[in-house]
């Protein structure tokens, strides 16, 4: 193949060197409009057309080769590779092992491994080949799953099945639980009125928010050692017990939005962020955050907090970043450690801004690393800051009142 220079700047082109004569006579006495080209010339044009245009096409094609056959596949087997049974194209897959993909799903030649399901308007769950590990079927209308959904597919390690129509009734108490590999289950927005049974030990990240939850058990989250997120928020909840404590490797607990009327009793120790707003909480037990070793985060906001339900010296402990008791029933600031950083008190109805809560001495090295305090929609104004403010507060960046 020679490479020649073509009229416009230069450019080079990779035309078959026999080809490029006629064509360019061709397209001369088009220009001139003097001379058509015989019939010889416009057939030997159009071969040399379909050869080049097939040249270009093994060429780029030609690209992918390598990254295939060092797999020892046929590149482009899933082109031609149509199943028997007559299902679409669209349901491509490179490897059949298990069973075929639903023609209602996708399984994608370049991750054989996943299958998606989701927003094809399914009311049932699909046939799973065994060889499946991240399962998609959000955004459904499934209503049931039972004991035999994943009899197949023993080696899930994603399921998402978010935004669907599940009931409690209507789960198989068997459904989850040859499910040893699972790693991450979504369930929110579904019509649970409790949590699945024999749910994976393997569990990693559980989301169960924005159902119809009442009540965790411990037998609910039994052995789920290697639990790290859970969202539980948005339900019905009114009673957890100690349902939680032997979840050792909990760091995530979000159990907003829920109907409590206090903090549930031994929660794990090492939560680093715990969500407890929209709930109607009254008071906080003795040493609330005494006994977690990494709580950073701690959000209150939206219950019925009164100062005389916060014990003295709460939330005086170090290692929190961030506590929001924004719109509850505050009068006075409570005490806070000097390392906190972000303080969200907003829609209270506190009367008096204590300096003491921030800083109890105020010299060179002692004073408070916060960096945003909120205090609007109180009872008091710029006028009630203290001018010495500005030594214990001297990190502050943003201070509304």
């Amino acid at each position: 193949m020679a490479r020649q220079k073509g009229e416009q700047g230069g450019k080079e082109s990779f035309l078959p060197s026999v080809c490029l004569s006629p064509l360019q006579s061709c397209v001369h006495s088009e220009r001139e409009g003097t001379r058509r080209a015989s019939l010889s010339d416009q057939i030997t044009v159009k071969i040399c057309l379909t050869v080049t245009m097939r040249v270009i096409i093994i060429f780029l094609l030609s690209g992918l080769l390598p990254l295939s056959l060092a797999h020892g596949q046929d590149p482009f087997a899933w082109l031609y590779g149509r199943r028997s049974e007559g299902h679409y194209i669209g349901s491509l897959q490179a490897d059949s092992a298990g069973g075929v993909c639903p023609d209602e799903c996708d399984c994608p030649p370049t991750f054989p491994v996943a299958m998606y399901c989701d927003g094809r308007g399914l009311t049932a769950m699909p046939t799973i080949p065994s060889r499946i590990k991240y399962l998609y079927l959000q955004n459904n209308a499934i209503t049931a799953v039972p004991d035999s959904a994943f009899v197949n597919a023993t080696n899930l390690v994603w399921l998402m099945m978010h935004h669907n129509q599940l009931t409690s009734d209507a789960i198989g108490k068997k459904a989850f639980l040859k499910l040893e590999a699972l790693e991450r289950l979504y369930l929110q927005h579904n019509n649970l009125s409790s949590i699945p049974s024999n749910l994976p030990r393997s569990l990693r990240d559980l989301r169960i928010n924005h159902n119809k939850i009442e009540k965790v058990t411990a037998v609910d989250v039994e052995g789920m050692d290697n639990l790290t997120i859970l969202y539980l928020h948005d339900n019905a909840v009114t009673d957890m017990g100690t349902s939680l404590k032997a979840l050792i490797s909990l760091t995530l607990l979000d159990i907003s939005g829920n109907k409590l009327t206090k903090v549930p009793e031994g929660l794990p120790e090492h939560l680093h962020q715990l969500y407890l707003e929209s709930n109607s909480i009254d008071s906080l037990p003795e040493g609330f955050l005494g006994s977690f070793t990494q709580l950073q985060y701690v959000r209150i906001a939206h219950n019925q907090l009164t100062d005389k339900g916060i014990p003295p010296n709460t939330f005086n402990v170090t290692g929190l970043v961030e506590l929001d008791l924004s719109f509850n029933k505050l009068e006075r600031i409570p005490p806070v450690s000097t390392t906190l950083l972000h303080l969200y008190l907003q829609a209270n109805q506190i009367k008096e801004f204590t300096l003491g809560s921030f800083c109890s001495i105020m010299d060179v090295t002692n004073f408070s690393k916060l960096q945003t305090l909120r205090l609007d929609g109180n009872e008091i104004s710029l006028q009630d800051i203290p001018s010495e403010s500005s030594v214990c507060l001297r990190q502050a960046s943003s201070i509304e009142v």
